[in-house]
């Protein structure tokens, strides 16, 4: 049984990181988490350290999740630095049966050795059933979602996602929206399933947020997907 953390985990450490490294449109100076990566270790320790346990809030555990994926994320990107995508790295792997970025288990967390995949898709879409989380894990590309410069929190979470829902749904660079048709971002492609269960549709989840309405019957296609390097 991997140990968890009783109280939920602090994440002014990585807040305040994020503050000083990552532009407001989401772009991230690596050269200068870099510099920082005393500070930045600790905090990767303090996540390893502290598994979210029950007691803790759905939105403790959603916030501990979604930052320790951007964060796990950044240190990836770190260790293979410069690279021009996370795409290379994959290219670069030499561990059996593991040909993605996302499927390598380089961090533990309550002693269990875990991959991006097992936050994203073991944990985070398993256990939570919010599709808004895909407008909060940054893969560290230009199509992802911008990198928020501040740590996701349990008292902001809702507002901090719906935000986020905003902000990747009205950035032309990631979906053009008009009356009569709408280019999406492939994660409405990838991720349908998560996007029309509970009686939603892309559609539904677009006029939530998107200032320009669409209906049913608006054509849907989906843009490519540009994963260069989210750097400054």
């Amino acid at each position: 049984m991997a140990p968890v953390a009783t109280a939920a985990v602090d994440h002014s450490a990585f807040d305040k990181l994020l503050k000083k490294h990552v532009s407001d449109k989401g772009l991230v100076d690596y050269k200068g988490f870099k510099a920082d990566e005393k500070a930045f270790n600790q905090y990767l320790d303090l996540l390893s350290k502290n598994k979210p346990g029950s007691n803790w809030s759905k939105q403790e555990q959603m916030a501990f999740w979604i930052n320790a994926y951007n964060a796990y994320t950044i240190r990836l990107i770190l260790d293979h630095y410069p690279v021009e995508s996370i795409k290379d790295i994959g290219s670069k792997i030499k561990i059996p049966f593991v040909t993605t970025p996302w499927a390598i288990k380089f961090f533990s967390i309550g002693g269990e050795k875990m991959s991006l995949d097992n936050i994203e898709h073991g944990t985070l879409r398993k256990k939570y059933d919010d599709p808004r989380i895909h407008f909060a894990l940054v893969c560290a590309s230009m199509s992802c979602p911008r990198l928020r410069n501040e740590a996701y929190t349990a008292a902001k979470l809702d507002a901090q996602l719906d935000d986020q829902g905003r902000d990747f749904l009205n950035n032309p660079a990631k979906n053009k929206i008009t009356k009569s048709s709408a280019q999406l971002s492939k994660y409405f492609d990838w991720y349908k399933g998560d996007w029309t269960k509970n009686g939603q549709s892309v559609a539904k989840w677009v006029n939530k947020y998107s200032t320009t309405k669409i209906d049913e019957k608006t054509p849907i296609s989906y843009l490519d997907y540009n994963w260069k390097l989210n750097q400054q």
